[in-house]
């Protein structure tokens, strides 16, 4: 999974593989979008340390520009 760079709004967009997942506007989010792919019990602590995610343009601590 590779969360990019966060936009003007602060919103920052998801993908896997070539599939973009949607936007996220904070952990939590991101939370659901890997609840969906099959992870379920994570919280935003186990989002922001999970190795699955490949951040672009800062960590999980970053959302607006």
């Amino acid at each position: 999974m590779i969360v990019f760079p966060p936009g003007s709004a602060g919103s920052r967009r998801v993908q896997v593989g070539s599939e973009t997942l949607g936007t996220t506007y904070g952990l939590h989010d991101l939370s659901v979008f890997l609840e969906r792919a099959g992870l379920e019990g994570l919280d935003e602590v186990d989002v922001a340390n999970s190795l699955l995610i490949e951040w672009h343009g800062g960590g999980p601590e970053v959302w607006e520009r």
